[in-house]
């Protein structure tokens, strides 16, 4: 499997019930995804990766519940919590011009508008109206900000790379001269 070829959708969050269902949590609460796809890929916590089909989708409160063949019971479900949930490209509708998929987001390198690294976009949150694009780098402060076009000017998928103008009050924070020592 190659990034090009799928689309992470999100994670197993849980377990669900006695007969091996799952609640997968999908980057995008409102999705429904997964149920429109009859395979998905899955990236275990130990790296190891499986295909599966989906036998069953019920979508719920903040996640949705799903069946794969094979896994018919708690324990077998269990042992997929933690997975990231892959679906393939070609099982899916294309976006349309200047749309993306959200989880096409995940994995650009995140910049300034002067060029400037910010860090690498981790997670996409669909909490709100909005989702928030989660940018992380080492030895920096965790970077949320909304994936609107005011902080949000380009996106350049192929090329792997997102610019991010941060809202000011976290510029005012990374000012020269703040040492941040109280004093």
């Amino acid at each position: 499997m190659s990034a090009q070829d799928c689309l992470e959708l999100g994670y197993v969050a849980r377990a669900h019930g006695l007969r091996g269902e799952v609640a997968v949590r999908a980057f995008d609460p409102a999705s429904e995804t997964l149920g429109t796809v009859e395979r998905v890929w899955l990236r275990l916590r130990s790296g190891e990766e499986r295909e599966y089909a989906v036998e069953s989708f019920r979508p719920a409160n903040k996640e949705d519940l799903v069946g794969f063949e094979g896994i018919e019971s708690r324990t077998a479900a269990e042992a997929l919590v933690g997975a990231k949930v892959f679906v393939y490209r070609e099982d899916l509708e294309p976006p349309e011009e200047g749309e993306f998929f959200q989880g096409d987001l995940v994995g650009l390198t995140a910049v300034d508008e002067k060029g400037a690294p910010l860090g690498t976009v981790e997670e996409v949150w669909a909490t709100g109206e909005v989702p928030n694009l989660v940018i992380r780098a080492k030895g920096r402060p965790e970077l949320v900000v909304p994936f609107a076009d005011e902080f949000v000017p380009a996106v350049d998928v192929p090329a792997g790379r997102i610019v991010i103008r941060p809202p000011e009050y976290l510029e005012a924070d990374d000012s020269p001269g703040k040492s941040g020592d109280g004093g």
